[in-house]
């Protein structure tokens, strides 16, 4: 509930984010924050870890439907995805501009003190691309490669498409865009190349 609270606040004040104002947010007394942190920095910690983690975004791809057709499932799923990376990017980006900086010691970003596992990136990654490959196995028989490569090939162009301005004149693909491309590739007549 606190961190729920806090996380529009630090995205739109960074570290600036006051204890009192998340405790407003959350209805609750200033109080109870010390109660369950330690300190804002604890809070602002717990905040990053909620943003960057993938649980929210894991049951958003488990909801959609299978029985809605492939490029409508892509869609949903680029939307959830871009949604993930936007409140990470938010949140992590209004505090690194502040002047949080994470790792101010050992246990720095956790709980309790524990250091991350090293390969957490990568369990949340290969998460991720679980989910999408569930998403696309009902159709796994018209798809001339493996879901676990159409998975990874669908993740890196909307990760790439999120990730690389696009200069005016040329807008970014959309999900459908990008999905077309992912489905039909990009000739004409594909057997004529």
């Amino acid at each position: 509930m606190i961190v729920a609270a806090a996380l529009p606040l630090v995205a739109e004040y960074g570290a600036a984010v006051t204890t009192s104002q998340i405790a407003r947010a959350a209805g609750i007394g200033e109080a109870t924050i010390f109660r369950a942190f330690k300190d804002k920095d604890d809070v602002l910690d717990a905040c990053v870890a909620e943003a960057v983690g993938t649980d929210h975004v894991l049951r958003e791809l488990a909801s959609i439907s299978l029985d809605e057709p492939l490029p409508g499932r892509l869609a949903e799923a680029a939307e959830a995805l871009r949604a993930h990376m936007e409140r990470m990017g938010t949140v992590v980006g209004a505090l690194h501009a502040s002047g949080h900086r994470r790792g101010r010691g050992p246990g720095a970003g956790t709980r309790d003190g524990e250091d991350p596992p090293p390969d957490s990136r990568t369990q949340s990654v290969t998460a991720l691309r679980n989910a999408v490959i569930e998403l696309i196995e009902p159709d796994r028989t018209a798809f001339r490669l493996s879901p676990e490569k159409v998975a990874a090939a669908f993740l890196g162009l909307l990760f790439t498409r999120l990730q690389t301005p696009a200069p005016e004149a040329d807008a970014p693909l959309t999900p459908e865009g990008l999905i077309a491309v992912l489905l039909h590739g990009t000739l004409n007549d594909p057997g004529s190349a």
